[in-house]
């Protein structure tokens, strides 16, 4: 009986043992980790300060997109705010900037506030495609915050006549 007993201790103790290696490689994969800025990869600093020389990175996540290591950077430059996807190789994928609210395209009002009459608009930021040093513009995000005080993103196309939800647009795209 002592036998079996210590039998099913070593067995259960080296199933936990197992369990706590899954979850701690689990916990590596995760979709999203914060990073310290000081120790992203020398790649990404350079192609930040390449880009944006002296901005001040406020907010650092590893991510994995479609098998790839991607960071999602936020940064301040000379006053403005910017989001970057850059590849672990430092290769920028996609640049967000923050579009003052004077120099939002009527348009992309117009459309927001046509499909939330009542929102207030808390945030435009105009999404580039980033091509070697080639951006092109390809939509807008937009923080809105509804009648009902809830804080939402919404994405508008350049020319204002597409408004949809981040579900929305995740959702048409994998059709």
């Amino acid at each position: 009986m002592r036998r079996i007993m210590g039998w099913l201790g070593m067995s259960a103790l080296a199933g936990l043992v197992m369990l706590g290696t899954i979850v701690q490689a689990d916990d590596k994969d995760k979709k999203d980790a914060k990073v310290p800025p000081d120790k992203l990869p020398k790649a990404v600093l350079d192609s930040i300060k390449g880009r944006f020389p002296g901005a001040d990175i406020t907010s650092a996540e590893k991510e994995i997109e479609d098998n790839q290591v991607v960071y999602d950077i936020e940064l301040k430059h000379k006053g403005r705010k910017y989001e970057m996807d850059i590849k672990e190789d430092g290769t920028i994928i996609e640049i967000e900037k923050e579009i003052a609210s004077k120099d939002v395209p009527k348009a992309i009002t117009k459309a927001v506030l046509g499909k939330y009459p009542k929102a207030t608009i808390k945030e435009v930021m105009e999404v580039n495609k980033v091509k070697g040093k080639e951006e092109t513009p390809i939509h807008y995000e937009v923080t809105i915050e509804t009648a009902e005080k809830k804080t939402i993103e919404v994405i508008v196309s350049l020319d204002g006549k597409s408004v949809k939800t981040e579900a929305e647009a995740a959702k048409e795209k994998k059709k």
